[in-house]
């Protein structure tokens, strides 16, 4: 294991630990809003907290851009990209679908992954050029080629509403298209999902970088593909992406192409 994804894993377990332990009493929580259905708790920080000091012990020259912190440290060609719990709403709701997202860029190529999802002990990791494992397992994207018999996965808008009717006419399409949609509310683990091959394809609107980028690193090294809602490489600064197996990728493509206005593609 490369030693900077060997640190992320440590930083992961970490806050997994602080995590696990805080699910057993979700009556104890204490839950803020960002803003509309969108929340924190001290979990959330206690979680990003850990993670911080792992990350800062080992690597203190590097940049850090988290989703409790927003941008850390000094500049430098190394950026770690970090949601401490990603699917908050289903951590304080005790829906277990949620998970720690760990990312490195270097010069801003995603280069090292993970996703952990505590309530499984399912443990994504991926460094660029050398694959993507669960558990230590390999993975590889799904070798579904038809649209019609894929299991796609999305995230609705709960944010923002300003493409809420965009969205919906791509879900009406899309359902009549496939075999399913899924939402489960966890962005982090639908994209590790795709690199297991339990989702053929995802989508979704207004993301955050650290939403996409463990995932889309684990996808790419399993072998399939991510972009943005045009398939080009924007995605992290554009916060809509499509990823998929490389056929179901360009079908997904096909399919919102004629609802996207310009300020969407």
């Amino acid at each position: 294991m490369h030693p900077m994804l060997t640190i992320a894993v440590k930083a992961a377990r970490r806050a997994g630990h602080i995590i696990s332990r805080a699910s057993l009493d979700l009556s104890q929580l204490t839950v803020s809003s960002k803003q509309q259905s969108d929340y924190v708790t001290e979990v959330d920080r206690a979680a990003e907290a850990a993670i911080l000091e792992i990350i800062r012990e080992a690597y203190p020259s590097h940049a850090i851009l988290a989703e409790e912190s927003g941008s850390l440290g000094p500049e430098s060609e190394y950026q770690w990209i970090i949601d401490p719990l990603d699917g908050t709403t289903n951590f304080i709701h005790g829906f277990p679908q949620y998970a720690i997202s760990i990312a490195l860029a270097h010069k801003g190529v995603l280069n090292q992954a993970v996703v952990y999802d505590t309530n499984r002990n399912e443990l994504f990791t991926a460094s660029k050029g050398g694959g993507a494992f669960l558990n230590e397992k390999r993975l590889r994207v799904s070798k579904r080629v038809r649209l019609a018999e894929a299991l796609i996965g999305t995230g609705f808008p709960y944010r923002s509403f300003k493409h809420i009717d965009v969205y919906l006419k791509i879900f009406r399409d899309l359902t009549e298209k496939t075999s399913g949609l899924r939402r489960p509310g966890a962005a982090a683990l639908d994209l590790a999902y795709v690199a297991a091959g339990r989702l053929d394809g995802f989508w979704e609107f207004g993301l955050s970088p650290w939403d996409m980028a463990a995932g889309a690193l684990l996808i790419t090294e399993a072998g399939g593909l991510v972009g943005d809602l045009s398939g080009e490489a924007d995605y992290l600064t554009g916060g809509n992406i499509v990823a998929g197996t490389p056929k179901i990728f360009g079908a997904l493509l096909q399919v919102l192409a004629p609802h996207l206005s310009d300020e969407l593609k």
